[in-house]
């Protein structure tokens, strides 16, 4: 899908009558094409160029319309978005904007009123950039105002400064790290986490106790879970858990402002407890996310389909299998075009693992709906997450008969994922892809000791002890044992 039509789909009935409207009062001549662009590729019509103009010579003149036609769209989602966002950094943005309207005119106590409010709004939320800008328009007038207020304003906007620094070296740290990072998942790069991080720290000169806020420790938590889950491994991130748990342990207050990172915290440990195998625990903090969404609403569409994804996750591995499939289809009945499509990916292929344990062909259909490219699956999800969609998608073809359609899957996983599970030294995986690929074989070799035993033997591998991994070899012992893959889960979970 293009920009444009990515641009369309995010406006909804009410959305697009508003916008033709925008265009029909922005509309300075009869003859403009616009609207009626807009109306074919809302109709996906392939041949919008041969409907808008005849001859071959106008190709320019068509891609000039939509140039303006996507430039006319930015602007009224710019203004939709302005007017409509009832958040309070919003809030305090518009009195920026009406105050530099009001001393333009010469009514600077009513200017002075405004900014005062909009900077009360930006302190609570540590806003330090638009703290600065409300900083700076008093400052062009403060001839205006009384002789000591100079004074004061300039306490106030250095110390803001000095706030907006350390905000930005950690961000520039932040940024580093989600780079390497992205060596880590897609190039293999091996890295000391706590070694990258404290040497990350030095590079851009950040105490450690620079990090003792919320967004700092979700930034560096976020990097931490990120790498635990490429090396299967959540004990390399304990320290840096038992730091941020501390800290908000600590927290007598917390600012409206935070609520956000409050919850990617809390939602990061819940899935740090789900890897874990502490079940309970994981589901005591996404109880304490959903009491969090409730005090702000937009947060609720933000984090809702994540927490239910990790909830139905701790059902199922502590055998509550009905409630967690539930959960799940109740998550899918709310999805609409707002929601993010890898969270809806991620409930569409824990529902594929629910059904698949169970026996139930019926996950082949929710299986069917995963179907962007896995070029687009490793940009948006990962590696890993694409992986794992993989093999899952070859031992769900090969569970319910369809052997030839899983050996094209797994000669087409070999061919694009070997040398990088090589390289990253996750030989481990191509073990149990080769297992998968003696199976599909000849099926019989399962009932053969020596697989059998080589098979048990992948649960020895700290690795493998991981919720997820320890399902696909559940899947293996499946073919021998006279028990479903989910009740083996539940026993190597349980052992584990």
């Amino acid at each position: 899908m293009d920009t444009l039509s990515e641009l369309i789909g995010l406006l909804n009935d009410t959305d697009e009558l508003d916008f033709k409207q925008f265009l029909k009062h922005k509309n300075k001549r009869n003859d403009v094409k616009n609207i009626d662009l807009f109306d074919l590729i809302k109709t996906d019509d392939i041949n919008a160029q041969k409907s808008l103009y005849k001859k071959a010579k106008n190709k320019d003149a068509y891609h000039a319309l939509r140039k303006r036609l996507q430039d006319s769209l930015l602007l009224y989602l710019s203004q939709k978005t302005f007017e409509s966002d009832s958040s309070e950094w919003y809030d305090a943005l518009r009195l920026l904007v009406v105050a530099r309207f009001l001393f333009e005119h010469d009514l600077t106590k009513l200017a002075l009123k405004c900014l005062g409010r909009a900077a009360k709004i930006a302190e609570k939320l540590e806003q330090f950039s638009l703290l600065h800008d409300i900083y700076l328009l008093r400052l062009q007038y403060v001839h205006l105002q009384d002789a000591q207020e100079l004074e004061q304003l300039t306490e106030r906007f250095l110390s803001n400064q000095a706030h907006m620094q350390c905000e930005a070296k950690l961000n520039l740290a932040y940024a580093f790290l989600r780079r390497e990072l992205q060596e880590v998942n897609l190039k293999g790069k091996i890295v000391n986490l706590t070694g990258l991080i404290l040497a990350t720290l030095r590079k851009y000169k950040i105490a450690l106790s620079e990090l003792m806020t919320y967004k700092a420790l979700y930034q560096i938590l976020y990097i931490a879970n990120e790498y635990a889950a490429i090396y299967q491994n959540y004990g390399l991130v304990a320290r840096f858990v038992k730091r941020t748990y501390d800290f908000m342990q600590s927290q007598n207050e917390r600012k409206p402002g935070h609520l956000f990172y409050h919850l990617s915290i809390i939602y990061f440990l819940a899935n740090f407890q789900l890897r874990n195998k502490n079940f309970n625990a994981c589901a005591t903090y996404l109880r304490e996310m959903n009491v969090l969404m409730d005090e702000q609403r937009a947060y609720r569409s933000m984090f809702f389909l994540r927490q239910q994804l990790l909830l139905a996750l701790s059902l199922h591995f502590s055998g509550k299998a009905d409630q967690a499939l539930d959960m799940i289809e109740r998550a899918l009945a709310t999805v609409s075009k707002k929601s993010k499509s890898e969270d809806v990916d991620d409930l569409r292929i824990c529902l594929v693992m629910f059904l698949a344990q169970h026996n139930d062909r019926t996950c082949l259909r929710p299986l069917a709906l995963l179907t962007h490219t896995d070029a687009w699956y490793e940009k948006k999800l990962g590696m890993l997450w694409t992986i794992r969609k993989n093999l899952m998608e070859i031992v769900v073809q090969a569970q319910f008969g369809h052997i030839d359609l899983a050996v094209s899957r797994l000669t087409s996983f070999k061919r694009r994922y070997k040398a990088y599970l090589l390289t990253i030294g996750e030989e481990r995986v191509l073990h149990f892809v080769g297992f998968v690929e003696k199976y599909l074989d000849q099926p019989n070799v399962a009932s053969d000791v020596n697989f059998q035993q080589q098979v048990l033997a992948m649960l020895h591998v700290t690795a493998n002890t991981d919720i997820f991994n320890l399902s696909f070899i559940a899947w293996l012992i499946a073919r021998w044992k006279k028990k479903t893959p989910y009740e083996i889960t539940l026993e190597l979970v349980g052992g584990g």
